[in-house]
């Protein structure tokens, strides 16, 4: 009698544990689903190539430091204009406007 009870016991608890084990596959698998896990990797890799932006900005800052430091830039030339580059003196000979490479230009930043 024992015997028989645990084998039914066992198998009832066998039972329930598949029937739950494939309601959970199943519900995983529904287009609902499937549609949050995908936006919620697209947000994830957004992230993360965000954060790869960012390193490789600072990166790029950096090494721009370091050349301005080898070049000697990097100090704020003496007197009260900057040096002018070849490049505007040719147009003032020209009768060209110069444009100061220290401007900020807003089509820079997009």
């Amino acid at each position: 009698m024992f015997r028989r009870a645990f084998w039914f016991t066992t198998g009832a608890a066998a039972g329930v544990w598949a029937t739950t084990k494939v309601q959970r596959k199943i519900r995983s698998l529904a287009p609902d689903a499937l549609a949050v896990r995908a936006a919620d990797k697209a947000v994830e890799g957004g992230h993360k190539l965000k954060d790869f932006a960012l390193d490789v900005r600072a990166g790029m800052s950096q090494r721009e430091t370091e050349l301005k430091d080898a070049l000697g830039l990097s100090a704020p030339p003496e007197g009260d204009r900057l040096p002018e580059l070849p490049a505007q003196h040719r147009n003032r000979q020209l009768g060209g406007t110069v444009h100061s490479p220290y401007t900020y230009d807003r089509k820079e930043d997009h």
